[in-house]
């Protein structure tokens, strides 16, 4: 008989630091930044180097932290860090080195409000930054948008095994609400931290000292001054990509098979179109919630199945417009699209979202 699992009030931001120790993380790297800051302060207050031999370090600096992701992940090892908007920005130099390397690791964004230092209230406006790469070059990072404090935790051992399944960065992109929210939840199962000899079985790419005299030296590096040999390095990242796409596409529908129209909702901006919903359809208008999990891969295939369903789509997200951009291109506009958002770390109300889709329905009975 299964063990019963303990359930837990906690922010998202401290269910982040448990999954991750729990999850067999080998080391953190990060820096505090609201409203991020609990991740770090959890992991200090709960001392995993004393229990599992996690490290855990507060670097000088966000370049500093994404820099020690990329030696750690180079080595082979379950390494994370974590950050909020500005602080990921100035991470971008070294994800792209990650992804042109393919060094796998894991990094948290929990948003805020921008441009620059910003706000320090919540946002999704970082998506292109997360979706597009948003350093330079031609990659991806693979993107989970989590909706709940359960999936913060989860969505820790999930990104860990994407990242280390196709050697890529893994980003959790979330936002300040569900970061400071608090929630029931339940942890997972602890993981023992993979042993030197596991480790040398699994990644035998990993630049770790191990196997010299059979291998030879590994080195990993994203620099290649031959443009030949770059274009096929290049060519091998876009397979890759095409291969993720293929298999990781995830997704929620709720109420779509009956529905008339649609809402297009990721983060906590699913959970406020979720009250919305509640209200038009008590007041007899049929509306379903497609939330897509991962940003990218962006489930596009699903979202034009829907469009040919459906007589309109509202898309609600905490920015001036982003994902919208990325759901009328895989609805091929075929049906009217609209988006609905706030800025400046001003959270929707549902009762603004029912008046973006009253607003919809007009233009869709014209």
């Amino acid at each position: 008989m299964a063990q019963e699992r303990e359930v837990l009030l906690m922010k998202g931001n401290e269910a982040i630091a448990h999954a991750a120790i729990r999850c067999g993380c080998d080391g953190y790297f990060g820096y505090p930044i609201t409203p991020q800051s609990e991740v770090l302060e959890t992991l200090a207050e709960l001392k995993p180097w004393e229990t599992t031999g996690m490290v855990v370090v507060q670097a000088e600096s966000e370049v500093a932290s994404i820099n020690m992701l990329y030696g750690g992940g180079g080595t082979g090892k379950r390494v994370m860090t974590s950050s909020s908007s500005p602080g990921v920005a100035l991470m971008q130099e070294g994800i792209a080195y990650m992804a042109g390397a393919e060094v796998p690791g894991l990094i948290v964004n929990v948003q805020r409000g921008g441009p620059g230092l910003g706000t320090i209230q919540p946002s999704q406006s970082d998506y292109y930054q997360a979706t597009r790469g948003g350093g330079n070059g031609d990659y991806h990072v693979i993107v989970l948008a989590p909706n709940s404090v359960q999936e913060m935790a989860d969505f820790v051992d999930l990104g860990f095994e994407l990242a280390f399944r196709y050697r890529n960065p893994a980003m959790i992109l979330s936002d300040g609400v569900i970061g400071q929210m608090m929630e029931k939840v339940v942890l997972p199962p602890q993981k023992p931290r993979r042993t030197d000899e596991e480790i040398y079985a699994e990644c035998p790419w990993a630049s770790n000292g191990h196997g010299l005299k059979t291998r030879g030296p590994q080195v990993i590096t994203s620099l290649e001054l031959d443009p030949a040999v770059m274009e096929q390095r290049n060519l091998h990242l876009q397979a890759k990509y095409k291969q993720v796409e293929e298999n990781e596409v995830r997704f929620e529908s709720t109420g779509c098979e009956d529905a008339e129209y649609a809402i297009v909702a990721f983060g906590s901006a699913s959970r406020i179109a979720q009250k919305a919903i509640e209200t038009l359809r008590n007041n007899g208008t049929k509306v379903g919630l497609f939330r897509p999990i991962t940003l990218w891969p962006f489930p596009k295939k699903a979202i034009h199945d829907l469009a040919q369903r459906v007589k309109g789509i509202l898309v609600v997200e905490i920015n001036a417009g982003m994902m919208v951009y990325d759901v009328e291109n895989a609805a091929e506009h075929c049906v009217p699209i609209r988006q609905f958002g706030r800025l400046g770390g001003i959270v929707p109300d549902p009762d603004e979202i029912v008046e973006a889709m009253e607003q919809l329905k007009q233009v869709c009975c014209k």
